[in-house]
């Protein structure tokens, strides 16, 4: 079969092409949303990974998908991808960071002051879920429809805003994966102590299932969405 990737490829043309991929890199701890337009061959030396391996490894993964049939998001209208990206991703964080605030601030309250990471934890979730209240919102009320209707009537004047605001969402997907990042780093991995408590576990589990999430919906929208517009 036909190799798909190279060396050369980005991470973000990788996960765009093939979705699955995103599995593997996050194994490897490759950043494919912020990062993503980086090529392959430069992270993986950075990360002294050996670059024929993980080419293989992918080729591998994604002659087995050809066996199911997934989505392709590369192929969807805007206005498509835009709700998907509304009823899945903004959805999940809008439930999941005020039900999951508490029982960061409990962990931190209880366990901080023999743990001080905790408090580092405590503090930068609540930065995160701030700021993201904040970028839903603007995603929602301005800049989507702002691309929805650039699509309808593709004026200079509607790209000259569409592409500042882009520009404005990208850099703020950016910090927030910074972030994440911190706190997974932080963690160990999202590894609770041996003894940890119930809702210690809790946290962290939750904690990883938000990067989890929170990877996905920057990477549709700085791999596919954004780039998709920005060039028409």
């Amino acid at each position: 079969m036909e190799k798909i990737f190279t060396a050369q490829s980005t991470v973000g043309e990788i996960v765009a092409l093939f979705p699955k991929a995103s599995d593997l890199f996050k194994t490897y701890k490759i950043d494919f949303c912020c990062g993503g337009n980086r090529p392959l061959c430069d992270v993986l030396t950075e990360k002294q990974l050996e670059v024929d391996v993980i080419l293989q490894q992918l080729q591998s993964m994604y002659e087995k998908s050809l066996e199911k049939v997934e989505k392709n998001w590369l192929d969807v209208p805007h206005t498509e991808l835009i709700e998907h990206i509304i009823q899945t991703h903004h959805q999940f964080l809008l439930e999941e960071l005020p039900k999951l605030t508490p029982y960061v601030t409990k962990v931190a309250r209880v366990h901080g002051p023999t743990q001080p990471h905790l408090i580092q934890v405590h503090q930068l979730f609540h930065e995160l879920k701030i700021e993201l209240e904040q970028h839903l919102m603007k995603e929602e009320k301005d800049v989507f429809p702002l691309i929805i209707q650039f699509e309808k009537r593709p004026t200079e004047e509607n790209r000259q805003m569409m592409i500042r605001a882009i520009e404005e969402l990208m850099a703020e997907h950016e910090h927030a994966g910074d972030i994440i990042k911190n706190i997974r780093e932080i963690t160990n991995d999202f590894t609770p102590p041996v003894d940890a408590c119930g809702t210690y576990r809790l946290v962290y589990n939750r904690l990883e299932a938000l990067e989890d999430d929170l990877f996905t919906h920057i990477h549709l929208e700085n791999n596919i969405l954004f780039p998709r517009i920005l060039t028409e």
